[in-house]
């Protein structure tokens, strides 16, 4: 039982190089309760022992993958230095490995909509309460998610198991607290802008939940099954003035997609820009939305909008069918010119390692990004992402994935999956070795570009025909606006 609240410690792991709203937003709701949690974020932070040694509550914030990595080791160490201590763990990839989770490292779960659990959660076990609490799951709950998970299955071979644990998640936006972020590490420990040459601070909003959309590979839609809800007005406008007011000068909107409640979006970007006329954003968005909302694209543009990212994935329309990601080659083409036209930068996310590329298609890829001039819109790491399958993810019952998919990683939260052509996976390993290596002496992305393809010829058995560089490089070329962390799971 919690004696007072400040034995409430929540963390952060990892979150795309931005100041964790995954520590902003619970903070506001449990302050307003009448706690006062300490927080650190371990990807800018080294681990205090002595706040984890104090804490009766650890919440550790895990929304994507490389968090959960982390996470678990932080729950050990902290086990370890603190073993009576309440450990939770919040977040989506909560969701996905809640029975890997109770049974080895957390006293609960809670997933998708996590403030209001957490702050019922924290209630009750500093009043010493049994109660139950929707969206969260506790240790005690573990033979029951299993007899139920187990019950789901029965029929079904372990790969193609996507049952996980749903929790039912409030989208109601009218109760949401504005995140609190001044016992945050500043925003100078965090990504930067760069434009035009010059670095500026930057700040991170969510302006909506969820997602109306299904994608295959996503982690969301096994969570949020196609719902979404937006955050009032009010709150993101407060959420951006505190950041601005701490120095931001550039806005990264974190909703999963951007222009999914399209007419709210609109409201917000055009508040902002009333009240910070000099504040840039940059959003993520759908191929397809872009294109459907292309007539709102110079209003955005106009309200500061800079850049753009959009999850391309791939430019093969049998990967893309795959991936059920409502868009083929030729959109993205249109993307391109369109974005290019209004005057917003392009930056394309990639998976180009997934069962059904193919040596030829990853070339087309690069031959695409070389003459659609997007060499310095990709960032180096783009061109080694492999597909990641964690469990619970919908491509698991997909007739198309289960030839290639072989057993869980629990440890590492995905499923190995072996790509039909054995020179596609010894290609990944040699570009994500290239690739690293350019990182670390800080290589133009053009020269990284042309190892990397140099790389592909070799494994297609062609003589690398790249090594010259185009007519356009230049070290002091003017380049489009970019965030400075360039990870994205």
């Amino acid at each position: 039982m919690m004696k007072r609240p400040g034995a409430i410690l929540l963390i952060s792991c990892y979150e795309l190089g931005h100041q964790p709203i995954g520590l902003a937003s619970p903070l506001g709701f449990l302050e307003r309760a009448g706690y006062t949690p300490a927080v650190m974020d371990i990807a800018v932070e080294t681990l205090d022992a002595g706040k984890a040694a104090r804490a009766e509550f650890v919440g550790i914030c895990v929304p994507m993958h490389t968090a959960l990595r982390l996470g678990v080791h932080v729950a050990t160490h902290i086990r370890k230095i603190n073993p009576s201590c309440h450990i939770c763990f919040y977040g989506l990839y909560a969701s996905l490995n809640a029975e890997y989770l109770l049974t080895h490292h957390a006293d609960s779960i809670i997933g998708g909509e996590y403030e209001t659990p957490l702050v019922k959660l924290v209630d009750s076990l500093a009043a010493g309460t049994d109660v139950e609490i929707a969206g969260a799951l506790l240790h005690k709950d573990i033979e029951s998610l299993q007899k139920q998970l187990q019950s789901e299955s029965v029929l079904k071979p372990l790969h193609t198991r996507t049952n996980v644990y749903k929790p039912r998640n409030d989208l109601s936006s009218e109760s949401l607290a504005v995140p609190s972020r001044k016992q945050l590490p500043p925003l100078d420990q965090y990504a930067h802008l760069e434009k035009d040459g010059a670095a500026y601070l930057a700040g991170y909003v969510e302006a909506s939940r969820g997602c109306k959309h299904l994608c295959l590979h996503c982690p969301i839609p096994p969570v949020y099954e196609g719902k979404f809800s937006v955050v009032p007005k009010e709150v993101v406008l407060e959420d951006i003035r505190a950041q601005v007011d701490a120095g931001a000068a550039h806005i990264t909107f974190g909703d999963p997609d951007f222009l999914n409640g399209p007419k709210h979006v609109l409201r917000v970007v055009q508040a902002m820009h009333e009240a910070f006329p000099r504040l840039t954003f940059d959003c993520t968005t759908k191929i397809e939305h872009l294109l459907k909302h292309h007539r709102l694209l110079p209003e955005l543009r106009d309200c500061g909008c800079i850049f753009i990212v959009s999850a391309v994935e791939s430019l093969n329309d049998t990967v893309l069918k795959n991936l059920q990601k409502g868009h083929t080659c030729d959109d993205v083409f249109a993307v391109i010119s369109l974005l290019k036209g209004i005057g917003i930068a392009l930056r394309p996310s990639l998976v180009p390692f997934t069962p059904w590329e193919t040596l030829e298609s990853y070339l087309y890829i690069l031959d695409a990004v070389e003459h659609k001039e997007l060499i310095d819109h990709i960032d180096p790491v783009q061109y080694t992402i492999r597909l990641l399958v964690p469990p619970g993810s919908s491509l698991l019952a997909q007739p198309a994935t289960q030839p290639h998919l072989g057993d869980l990683d629990q440890e590492s939260f995905t499923y190995r999956w072996t790509h039909p052509d054995a020179r596609m996976d010894e290609l990944q390993k040699a570009v994500s070795v290239a690739v690293e290596s350019a990182a670390q002496i800080g290589e133009d992305a053009c020269v990284t570009f042309h190892r990397v393809r140099n790389l592909a010829y070799s494994a297609i058995g062609r003589e690398g025909s790249s090594t010259a560089f185009p007519l356009y490089f230049e070290q002091n070329r003017r380049r489009p606006p970019r965030l400075t962390e360039d990870w994205f799971c």
